[in-house]
């Protein structure tokens, strides 16, 4: 693996130690470093920089990293891991909620940090332009094969007209395939679309969110037409999308 990463990143830390050891850490990997000590001040780098990945500590003064996260999810697509403390699993958990990618617990090896990094850019970067986390239109639906999933509700609607039950996990999964049709996606690919990768043993809790997604909608579950496997790849929405407000 190369030693060196080509990418900018935002560091958001209150302790100045922290910033400088980790700066020159990644600085000497090739990384573009900008620090910021709080959330005001990492507001202003993002206005005037274009990173490519926030390190973002959740404990600050002032604005916390946990309502810097929910910002950042609402208005952007960029990744965000969290460096946390060993007593904060609470708020790693509504960390990973609110869409960060991963997390470092405090104290954690530099080493380990930096394959985090790799590892959520290469997720990032493995993603075709068209797959990202967006934020609905108002009033927009989704239909395919004569149902309408409306965004803003978050209902779905059959070809009957009747209304079908979804929980938020299945809603999330249902928009990420429809708003890719067509496109082959990893379980990775997956996760980072709904809520972020972090939970454990996330491969089989997609299998489990597509299964009970597929008695849903499919006809034949056991037979799908619409979330098709690809094995060896993912799944595969096959339906034709179209949106509308």
């Amino acid at each position: 693996m190369p030693t060196e990463i080509d990418a900018h990143i935002l560091l958001v830390d209150d302790h100045e130690e922290i910033r400088e050891m980790l700066g020159r850490y990644l600085r000497r990997h090739g990384i573009q470093v900008t620090t910021a000590e709080d959330a005001a001040a990492a507001r202003r780098a993002l206005r005037t920089s274009s990173p490519d990945l926030v390190l973002l500590d959740i404990m600050m003064p002032g604005e916390d990293g946990l309502s810097l996260c929910r910002h950042l999810r609402e208005n952007s697509d960029l990744p965000i891991i969290l460096l946390t403390a060993v007593d904060e699993a609470t708020d790693r958990i509504l960390g990973l909620e609110m869409g960060a990618d991963d997390y470092v617990t405090k104290p954690f090896e530099p080493r380990e940090l930096l394959a985090r990094i790799r590892a959520v850019l290469r997720r990032a970067q493995s993603l075709p332009v068209t797959v990202a986390r967006r934020r609905q239109e108002p009033g927009e639906s989704l239909y395919f094969s004569g149902w309408m999933l409306d965004l803003g509700r978050r209902e779905l609607s059959g070809p009957d007209g009747v209304a079908v039950s979804l929980s938020t996990s299945e809603f999330l999964l249902l928009e990420a395939f429809a708003r890719h049709p067509k496109m082959v996606l990893s379980r990775d690919q997956l996760m980072d679309l709904t809520k972020g990768r972090g939970a454990e043993n996330f491969d089989r809790s997609v299998d489990n969110q597509v299964s009970r997604l597929r008695r849903k909608v499919e006809a034949d579950p056991r037979n799908p037409t619409l979330i098709k496997t690809v094995w060896g790849g993912g799944y595969c929405f096959a339906a034709d999308v179209r949106s509308a407000s």
